[in-house]
């Protein structure tokens, strides 16, 4: 079985805020952008993987990590992983930023 990937345009990269999240829905998937200061941007799961974790968008970013508004898990946004001590991973989702158009493939 081949599987295809979906290449969904969620926002202009103009209009996202640097330095905080920005939420979107695609299908049943809450997903997180957040654009850093250095101009990447990223998508990851909206929630933290703490199992009473908080929504990612309301979190603070420093660098190209989000930290879980409710247990303040250090979250890399690169790939997921929660930083020791902590355990966990959230779900990363690929971004292409295409002139001003950003896009997530699923």
């Amino acid at each position: 079985m081949i599987l295809t990937k979906t290449r969904t345009l969620v926002a202009n990269n103009n209009n996202l805020p640097e330095g905080s999240g920005y939420s979107v829905k695609i299908d049943d998937k809450e997903i997180a952008l957040f654009k850093v200061t250095n101009g990447k941007v990223f998508a990851v799961e909206n929630r933290s993987p703490h199992p009473k974790g908080g929504v990612l968008t309301e979190g603070l970013i420093s660098g190209e990590y989000v930290f879980c508004p409710v247990y303040d898990w250090k979250i890399s946004l690169a790939d997921g992983k929660v930083q020791a001590p902590d355990e966990g991973q959230v779900k990363t989702y690929q971004v292409e930023v295409e002139e001003d158009n950003v896009y997530i493939i699923i």
